[in-house]
């Protein structure tokens, strides 16, 4: 098995080498960076597998950052944020981050939330388009249709009135789960379960700020918003 590529960007020397040699010791090869300018260069020069962003960081900050490399990858992106109740971290995911983990944080922790990520997009950061479209229910195969978007399951490419619609792997996996049962209502829980791959309580501002970049690209009534419930997308 190909070895997994991190690249980690933390200001603080002592969480920077702890974190690490924690990353190291589970068999991920790892390249860290002090600021935001140099972890660009990096990502640019070595194309990591995952890219690990600590918000607060000098030259350019971790959102910045985030916002740079989704300009040029839909390598999946984990923000490091030392606060729950920051705005950081909707900013973060609003960027195109995929996932936060809370500082200070153990390391299982984060290597867990690494690897469900790899799970969602594959092993070295592509998408694993046939297993995504599997786990994304047992609905038709082929081309669906709703309104003037089209989703290709099985190409993984979505149209909208005929233009194709980029979408980073996790809001293809997003798309999937709604197209698997338009007209149902999907909690949270159930999104964070087949989307994000969590098998334990996760917070579901994820799922919120996902489903608004979502709507951005697919069209802003597309999915509804059943208040006390989830979302569904409409037939």
């Amino acid at each position: 098995m190909a070895e997994t590529h991190v690249l980690f960007v933390e200001d603080d020397d002592v969480i920077r080498e702890a974190t690490t040699l924690a990353l190291e010791r589970d068999g991920f090869v790892v390249t860290a960076m002090p600021d935001g300018l140099s972890g660009l260069e990096s990502f640019r020069a070595n194309r990591p597998d995952i890219a690990l962003l600590d918000v607060m960081v000098p030259g350019m900050d971790g959102v910045s950052l985030c916002r740079r490399i989704r300009d040029e990858s839909t390598v999946p992106v984990i923000m490091l944020s030392a606060r729950a109740d920051s705005i950081d971290v909707v900013l973060g995911l609003e960027a195109g981050a995929d996932d936060y983990v809370t500082k200070p944080f153990d390391g299982s922790v984060l290597v867990a939330r690494i690897r469900a990520v790899l799970r969602r997009f594959g092993h070295a950061g592509g998408p694993n388009n046939g297993a995504a479209a599997d786990e994304a229910g047992s609905g038709e195969r082929g081309v669906l249709s709703f309104g003037d978007l089209e989703v290709d399951t099985e190409g993984m490419e979505v149209r909208r009135s005929g233009a194709p619609v980029a979408l980073t792997p996790t809001e293809m996996r997003l798309l999937l789960e709604f197209s698997s049962a338009p007209g149902t209502v999907l909690s949270r829980d159930r999104l964070l379960e087949r989307v994000w791959d969590y098998d334990w309580g996760g917070d579901t501002r994820v799922v919120d700020v996902h489903v608004q970049r979502l709507r951005t690209k697919i069209g802003q009534d597309r999915i509804e918003t059943v208040r006390g419930f989830g979302y569904k997308l409409k037939p």
